[in-house]
């Protein structure tokens, strides 16, 4: 049995069901590898698209209240006990998602030990902008996104961190890469105007489905902060921003629907640094029929 197998690619390019047909093929259960439909009430903007599971085993999707702001720490500790759990029971795992921070860390094979709080360091920087802790990252690490600066609280917590491995040099060496061997990483590959018509079609079909209802709602009666929705981005920020006023439908449907391309298009330099880096990636087309799929990755595997 593989260690892993990683089905990726960008966003509409039909992942879910390509997993759930390999899952049935092999007996298998996936795990999710998207950082926000980890999140309950978010569903037709994180497209969850639950039924297409069946009743195929799935994790990590609907384990945080909205408006919680989950990080790689969480996910890598909440993968290896999903994972373990699934092994135990002689599963097969199947890693499906398009972040590629979360994919590529789970290849990499990192473990990210927990680190307390500093209170001393924490007042040092209390008093530093934004910009002032960015710089002071910069000095510990390199910044490939920007989820750690998003905020002068995140800043000064991945700062804390950073202190803490440097101050602890055996628990730092678990934090360096340790790749993956026995891993199959499949992509789905979906040519760029091709991606383009499902990225508008379903951004239609799911307002015609009731998300800007969806997100009246998770103000409304879920009692989620507008600038907490804002905070994830793409149909969520874009959405909010209408539903409080901010844009009209037209700007807000053509602002998200240009945001969304832009964001496929960061993932597939996301995959294409990846593949840079020493994890290669097998591309199938998007178009291939289940049975199809499943064939051309049965073979992989041999």
């Amino acid at each position: 049995m593989t260690d892993l197998i990683v089905i990726t690619g960008p966003t509409a390019s039909g992942k879910t069901g390509k997993a759930v047909a390999l899952a049935k093929a092999l007996d298998a259960e996936i795990i999710s590898a998207d950082s926000r439909q980890l999140y309950r009430g978010m569903d037709l903007g994180t497209g969850k698209d639950l039924e297409e599971y069946g009743d195929v085993p799935y994790h990590m999707i609907d384990i945080c209240p909205a408006g919680y702001k989950y990080n790689l720490f969480e996910f890598l500790r909440d993968y290896q006990k999903c994972y373990d759990e699934i092994r135990s029971r002689g599963k097969q795992v199947i890693l499906c998602g398009g972040t590629g921070l979360y994919v590529e860390s789970v290849l990499k094979g990192i473990q990210l030990p927990p680190v307390p709080q500093n209170e001393e360091l924490r007042a040092k920087l209390s008093t530093k902008s934004l910009e002032e802790l960015t710089e002071i990252l910069k000095t510990y690490k390199t910044l490939r996104n920007n989820s750690d600066i998003d905020t002068c609280k995140r800043a000064i917590r991945a700062i804390e961190i950073c202190v803490y491995y440097h101050e602890n040099p055996t628990l730092k060496l678990a934090t360096e890469p340790h790749p993956l061997e026995n891993v199959l990483t499949i992509g789905v590959s979906i040519p760029r105007d091709d991606r383009r018509q499902r990225i508008t079609d379903r951004l239609k079909a799911r307002l015609d489905a009731g998300m800007v209802d969806e997100v009246r709602r998770l103000i409304d009666e879920e009692g989620v902060a507008p600038d907490d929705l804002i905070y994830y981005g793409l149909e969520y920020k874009y959405i909010t921003k209408h539903v409080i006023g901010e844009l009209t439908y037209d700007e807000m449907f053509t602002g998200l629907e240009t945001a969304i391309h832009q964001f496929a298009k960061r993932q597939m330099t996301w995959f294409r640094g990846m593949e840079r880096r020493g994890f290669p990636i097998h591309w199938l087309p998007y178009n291939l029929t289940s049975d199809e799929f499943v064939t051309e990755v049965k073979a992989l595997l041999k």
